[in-house]
């Protein structure tokens, strides 16, 4: 399961965030992006030592300074729960890697898909055929052959 997942899972859910500096933030998360950025509501701070403690009604914290994270374990079993619900809905085979729609190497299968004026496709290349802004289809040291 990967991090993101679960922390977009925990969207309503109490957490407590610990920072690198040591502080911890607990308090509801509001928002997760992409970078780990959370945003928390009604939240208490403890400083580093512990003696300290902050009540504020939001929090932002950037994902950059996070050390870890503590969510319930409500959340991490609904997110257990989506993510095997997604990996059935997915079909077999698609997606990633090799393979395709068949053609094989080269594109366009077999009548068709040469390059040059003798294999039946389009032009292209340096050599014989296709478009290279000369006169006699060629490119860069193309002769007249017998």
């Amino acid at each position: 399961m990967l991090p993101l997942v679960l922390l977009k899972t925990a969207h309503g859910h109490p957490v407590l965030v610990e920072l690198k500096n040591g502080e911890t933030y607990n308090g509801h998360m509001v928002m997760c992006d992409t970078w780990m950025n959370i945003h928390l509501r009604e939240v208490i701070c403890t400083s580093k030592d512990g003696d300290r403690f902050f009540r504020m009604p939001e929090a932002y914290i950037r994902g950059n300074t996070i050390k870890y994270l503590r969510v319930p374990d409500e959340v991490l079993d609904k997110a257990k729960e989506a993510d095997f619900r997604r990996d059935e809905k997915r079909p077999a085979g698609g997606g990633r890697g090799r393979g395709g729609r068949g053609g094989g190497r080269g594109g366009m299968g077999r009548e068709g898909g040469g390059r040059g004026r003798g294999e039946g496709g389009r032009g292209g290349g340096r050599g014989e055929g296709g478009r290279g802004g000369r006169g006699d289809g060629g490119g860069r040291g193309s002769r007249d052959r017998d």
